[in-house]
């Protein structure tokens, strides 16, 4: 099965700003156009989730014709209907659940069903041999897909987010890229750095992690003071033990930042004099910028080689994302040259 991308983001991107160009004014004041590029900086950050939106409808219905035409043609090469297709190679080779299989299968969810088995013997027996079919014809239609030609042209939106060289886990010349927005009293984002060490450690140096500020002020008062302690380690290159250490905290007050600082052994004066300045406001103030820009209105929010990725995702999301970028042409080529 191939899969190949349609059009990269910055194609995708130079292609939009060039129908901009051609395209007629949507409005005009004294004469001075207002076009749809003059509208982006406004509502681009509001697009994104969109565009994520109808890509995962589009994804879905793509699926869904790619199954039906697979079937069809595979029906039309046996002489069969679609129906009579799967009847035939599929569901008639799946055996009813035996007793046993019915009676652990009601165990496991009788609290739930607060039911004698009688009553519901015959519904689970037909919902155990339903899931079997189901998941059966998914093994025939993964089956069917493997002998094909499949070409994917549809391709994830993608934006442009620059990582940090400062704050970066992993090799620079990694093929894949996480830029990872977060607020260090999150509960979500302190959720997922244990998945994001698990992804670290599965794909090596072909992975990359930067780390990038998005402190929810409103409703995380020790959000920015901590991002602006982190920063301050950084100054003392301890920016990820001091990093992974906020994120396992009871307390985020001054007082906890400090101690912390302590207990790293960071020069206390420095760390402290760093605090008191809040010289990174600016810098801090930026990453806020740039991830509303992309579309950021939560966190944790990822963009994998700019593919964003929100929330506190389970390891499987990570890598379904990673392992399409690894397998695109320009990751191999990356990977091989070193670049």
């Amino acid at each position: 099965m191939a899969i190949a991308g349609w059009l990269s983001g910055a194609g995708a991107q130079a292609l939009g700003a060039e129908t901009a160009k051609t395209a007629p004014p949507l409005a005009t004041v004294d004469g001075q156009a207002i076009t749809e590029e003059d509208l982006l900086p406004q509502i681009q950050g509001q697009l994104r989730p969109l565009q994520n939106q109808e890509y995962e409808l589009k994804s879905r219905a793509l699926e869904n014709l790619i199954q039906q035409r697979l079937l069809e043609a595979q029906a039309k090469k046996q002489g069969l209907s679609v129906d009579k297709l799967l009847e035939q190679e599929v569901d008639s080779k799946i055996s009813e659940p035996t007793d046993a299989e019915v009676e652990a299968f009601y165990l496991g969810q009788k609290d739930r069903l607060n039911r004698p088995l009688s009553d519901v013997k015959s519904q689970l027996a037909s919902g155990l041999k339903q899931a079997r079919v189901q998941q059966a014809r998914q093994e025939y239609l993964k089956g069917l897909r493997d002998k094909a030609q499949v070409t994917i042209r549809l391709s994830r939106p993608r934006i442009q987010v620059a990582a940090n060289p400062e704050r970066l886990r992993g090799s620079s010349k990694a093929p894949v890229t996480i830029v990872e927005f977060s607020d260090f009293q999150c509960p979500y984002c302190r959720r997922t750095q244990s998945t994001l060490q698990e992804l670290l450690a599965k794909y090596g140096d072909r992975v990359s992690l930067s780390f990038r500020d998005y402190p929810l002020r409103q409703i995380h008062p020790q959000a920015q003071l901590a991002a602006e302690a982190a920063r301050c380690a950084g100054e003392q290159a301890r920016f990820w033990e001091y990093h992974d250490a906020l994120f396992t905290a009871a307390k985020l007050d001054r007082d906890g930042l400090v101690e912390q600082a302590r207990a790293l052994k960071l020069d206390e004066g420095k760390f402290d004099a760093c605090l008191s300045a809040g010289k990174y406001k600016a810098q801090i103030e930026q990453d806020l910028q740039d991830g509303t820009r992309a579309g950021v209105n939560g966190t944790p929010a990822f963009f994998i080689n700019g593919i964003l990725l929100s929330g506190a995702q389970p390891l499987e999301a990570f890598s379904a994302i990673v392992d399409d970028e690894l397998a695109r042409p320009a990751a191999a080529a990356a990977k091989a040259g070193g670049q």
